[in-house]
């Protein structure tokens, strides 16, 4: 047997109890081991052994069939009275395979190797109990630390001159904040008066102002919370009672730092890895921008692939190699093993996948589109009840100007699942159809009627003279003939169809008054007593002050 004592030397009474109780506790595993009784076996819960919140062993074996939990509170009974009348005198002692642990020559609890974690604890026995004596020890000291005025004393003045330090660190703190905040705010009024781009600065002066407000408020409360928590760890162990928190909570901040510089560490060859996965893809669009580009302005023919579908095929392109780019780096970024990485992942994932259906739908048929060839930017069009020039075909919507002052935005879904009238894909060098139709009563022959309607599209400037307009009767109603006008735009014409519409509306308009012909209404009654026209001398309003505009 291994015994050692405190350097005190023990009294009489207690040096004989001492040998009694080795004695008897010899005695009786020599009688356990020859009967064959169950001296150890594993428990399934620890209980653990503490004095004043120091821990000092966890228990997890039934031992002289004691499960953990009793040994551990008689263990607490007898600690806490060994440290209230003795000196604290710690012996421990190696009896087979379990130590004893004496106070002042009382017996307090034993450890034994099925304690210890692990699937061979035998051999770290002795290690173990060196270091569950160094932890009794020091509790056993704290416990008369903590009923020492003088020590209490001295760790309230301590603490004291810590919470004022800490009060005007915080002060100090929240004055360097406002001298930061005036002093960049000088600074930017200065810039906005000298720089030459003031209407630029001035645009992202607010946010510039918010981005380094709110910049400065991270890093102020970061700092103070930070002051507060070393604050009260240190506060925290200046009394014996609370050491044991102030150790735990500087433990964890030292090891949340810790593990911080140890992950930024092992996270740079990912991020290096990363980082050439970036400049890679970067490059390979780059050089497929510019690819298509030349394949988009004329300048390389492909036979696979012409004008028209350059563009979304640039724009697919650059999504695959991002997206196979971001495949590719994922394992290297910072904490993509980790559990709440996954776990963000997947939530994202699910949103998106709820979410974007919609959106992909709307994908899917701007891709359609933009194969199909079914719209052009230029080509003036009617989709629905919406007739505009098509100014943009992106992946989720088409845009329309009307030429009345309006842009117009379908849904690719929207375009797909309705008719397009396309008045520009059968006229010559990207112009469009002009079209209209006009009801007149039976009385008019219809040659004149026809006669008129040529007339007016030859005065109408940008009405092509090549292919010739031409006349067609759609519909002959119970009251009326309803005669179509059909011609094309040469380039004098405007681009806006809806300002050449205007001026062929207005010349049929004249010629018909000129020719004392009405133009009959839908909602037909009966025949006026004198026909609906305009004479000529009645064009500018008669008598009013207005003149005839000038001539085109």
């Amino acid at each position: 047997m291994d015994e050692r004592s405190a350097p005190e030397p023990a009294r009489p009474a207690a040096r004989s109890a001492r040998r009694r109780a080795a004695a008897g506790l010899a005695a009786l595993l020599l009688v356990a081991a020859a009967a064959g009784a169950q001296a150890q076996t594993p428990a399934a819960d620890a209980a653990t052994v503490e004095l004043d919140h120091r821990r000092i062993v966890e228990l997890r074996a039934t031992l002289f069939g004691d499960p953990p939990a009793e040994r551990a509170a008689m263990a607490q009974s007898v600690l806490a009275e060994a440290a209230m009348r003795g000196p604290g005198v710690v012996t421990r002692t190696r009896i087979g395979d379990t130590v004893r642990f004496d106070v002042d020559g009382v017996t307090v609890f034993f450890l034994a190797a099925d304690d210890l974690p692990g699937r061979l604890p035998e051999p770290l026995l002795d290690g173990a109990a060196l270091k569950v004596e160094r932890r009794l020890v020091l509790a056993l000291q704290e416990s008369k630390e903590a009923r020492d005025p003088r020590r209490l004393g001295i760790a309230a003045a301590w603490s004291a001159g810590a919470s004022a330090a800490l009060l005007l660190a915080l002060r100090g703190l929240w004055r360097l904040r406002r001298w930061s905040s005036r002093r960049l705010g000088h600074r930017l009024d200065t810039w906005l008066d000298v720089d030459t781009r003031r209407g630029v600065l001035a645009t992202y002066l607010p946010h510039v102002r918010r981005a380094s407000g709110l910049a400065g408020d991270v890093v102020v409360w970061g700092t103070g919370l930070l002051l507060v928590n070393l604050w009260a760890g240190f506060v925290l162990r200046a009394f014996a009672y609370t050491r044991p928190w102030g150790e735990s909570a500087t433990g964890w901040l030292l090891g949340v730092l810790g593990d911080f510089a140890i992950g930024v560490v092992h996270a740079v060859p990912g991020l290096l890895v990363v980082l050439l996965i970036a400049v890679f893809a970067r490059l390979l669009t780059r050089a497929l921008t510019l690819l298509l580009r030349r394949v988009e302005s004329g300048e390389l023919q492909l036979g696979w692939l012409d004008a028209d579908t350059a563009a979304p095929t640039r724009r697919i392109g650059n999504f695959v190699v991002w997206l196979f780019a971001l495949a590719l780096a994922y394992p290297y970024l910072p904490g993509a093993s980790s559990e709440s990485f996954k776990g963000v992942t997947v939530l994202a994932g699910l949103m998106l996948s709820l979410g974007a259906s919609g959106v992909v739908g709307q994908a899917m048929a701007g891709v359609g589109l933009m194969y199909s060839r079914s719209l052009r930017i230029g080509e003036y069009v009617r989709i629905g009840e919406t007739e505009g020039t098509v100014a943009a075909i992106g992946m989720f919507a088409t845009k329309l100007h009307t030429g009345l002052g309006e842009e117009v935005s379908l849904p690719n879904t929207v375009v797909v699942g309705q008719p397009v009238r396309n008045f520009s894909r059968l006229v010559a060098d990207g112009r469009f159809v002009l079209h209209t139709a006009v009801t007149i009563g039976y009385a008019t022959p219809w040659r004149q009627v026809h006669a008129m309607l040529l007339e007016a599209a030859r005065r109408t400037p940008g009405v092509a003279a090549e292919p010739a307009p031409y006349v067609v009767q759609t519909a002959l109603s119970d009251f009326y003939v309803e005669y179509r006008l059909v011609a094309q735009a040469d380039r004098s014409a405007p681009h806006s169809r809806a300002e050449a519409m205007n001026r062929l509306l207005a010349d049929i308009q004249d010629v018909f008054n000129e020719n004392g012909v009405q133009i009959m209404s839908p909602h037909y009654l009966a025949d006026p007593p004198a026909p609906q026209v305009v004479p000529p001398g009645e064009w500018f309003g008669g008598g009013a002050p207005l003149k005839p505009p000038p001539a085109a």
